[in-house]
């Protein structure tokens, strides 16, 4: 199935604070870093029905957009919540749970274990976490709640389908519609949480958050996200390091958190980061036009519905300023347009479930390859390995169907 040229718009931007041949340094250490990553995975190991999702090879795309080599990474299936979230959200709410017990019991050494196995129950229920999301976070959140025994509300804003409002409900989590944008509801959380003595599990760091301890948590959010980074460095073929990342932002993350991860790991070899959003609220291309954190104010929803933040997270700042080399915009219209391509397959490729915001990556690639000056730009060609990510999948099993004429059930079979 060939692709025509690109049918959609697009804006490219390069960092002029990037610095390609820097060692992964404190600043970065300081945010991720292997211990935590080793911890991140001791823990996350452990829970039931734990398995690395899988690398996808799609040489009938590479062979369309004449790259050598495209390596999709499928996070779909991930603990069953089509998503990669499960590995921040949940991994933050038990460290959260374990640093409460901590403090109750007067000990310094609560093991993950005994969260998981209940050993603490009466502590863990006493506990309310909460988050802000436009989907997959707080359902992580709520999922790792029910996992672990303790109170969860979540915090949803005017534009998130009731499908998403129902699947983050069905993990027993209490959540509040809040008016506004994304990021009016992680202020309207952050606002409660200090009131009621609750713990916020935020993928980025709120207003007033400057203390160690606020930090915790959304540090450990993307400290979880670099376990997808280690799991695809592992499935690649020993000694082989991809040229391009094209990873989509959001708060940022989860870029950050796959950045890092092959920065630290291969240093000045590292692939070129490109990150890729949504052209409404694309907080990370103007931020790193500006060289400094820019807020996206006005209407920032977005059919990208997991990119829709006007905001970048401070913490994700600190790898992704010196650490990407560009940043991407796409209209709504090319996501929609990525989905059908990946569910039918190209040229022989395994048709894949990707919902609208696991999409982005791979539609910057196909509208940047398409593009004789992106193309020259961001030095692809036919010697190029792009890894992308394919963050979610049918999380909105109604949209998806509309979007792509069938079911993910379909598609998968």
């Amino acid at each position: 199935m060939p692709l025509s040229p690109p049918k959609f718009p697009f804006k490219l931007a390069f960092n002029s604070g990037a610095t390609s041949d820097a060692p992964y340094g404190t600043r970065q250490s300081a945010v991720l870093n292997a211990a935590g990553l080793a911890e991140a995975r001791r823990c996350i190991a452990a829970w039931p029905g734990y398995q690395p999702t899988p690398l996808v090879d799609l040489p009938g795309l590479a062979k369309t957009l004449t790259i050598g080599r495209i390596s999709y990474k499928d996070e779909a299936a991930r603990f069953g919540l089509r998503s990669f979230k499960p590995l921040g959200g949940a991994y933050a709410v038990e460290r959260c749970l374990m640093r409460v017990v901590a403090e109750k019991t007067g000990r310094r050494d609560i093991d993950p274990a005994e969260i998981l196995d209940g050993s603490h129950a009466a502590i863990v229920a006493q506990v309310t976490v909460t988050a802000a999301t436009d989907g997959n976070h707080g359902r992580s959140v709520a999922w790792g709640a029910r996992m672990f025994g303790c109170r969860c509300v979540i915090y949803i804003n005017e534009a998130v389908t009731e499908a998403r409002e129902h699947a983050i409900a069905a993990y027993g989590a209490e959540v509040r519609r809040n008016p506004g944008s994304y990021d009016d509801a992680v202020r309207e959380t952050f606002a409660v949480a200090r009131r009621e003595g609750w713990h916020v599990i935020p993928d980025t760091p709120g207003d007033g958050q400057e203390d160690g301890v606020a930090l915790d948590a959304p540090r450990e959010v993307t400290q979880g996200y670099a376990v997808l980074a280690a799991e695809a460095i592992e499935q690649l073929t020993e000694g082989v390091v991809p040229s391009h990342l094209f990873l989509q932002a959001g708060v940022g993350g989860m870029a950050a958190a796959v950045c890092a991860g092959f920065w630290e790991t291969f240093g000045a070899k590292r692939p070129k980061t490109i990150l890729v959003e949504p052209e409404q609220c694309a907080c990370w291309f103007a931020s790193l036009k500006d060289q400094r954190p820019t807020a996206i104010t006005g209407d920032t929803d977005s059919f990208m519905s997991g990119l829709a933040c006007g905001e970048v997270s401070q913490l994700a700042w600190e790898i992704l300023q010196p650490g990407a080399a560009a940043a991407m915009t796409l209209p709504d219209a090319a996501a929609k347009e990525t989905m059908c391509l990946l569910a039918d397959g190209i040229e022989g490729d395994p048709p894949l479930v990707a919902g609208e915001s696991g999409v982005a990556g791979v539609a910057a690639l196909i509208a940047a390859a398409q593009d004789e000056t992106a193309r020259s730009a961001l030095g692809l060609g036919p010697d190029s390995h792009v890894l992308v990510i394919g963050s979610e999948g049918a999380t909105d099993e109604a949209l998806y169907r509309e979007v792509v004429g069938r079911s993910w059930q379909e598609v998968a079979a």
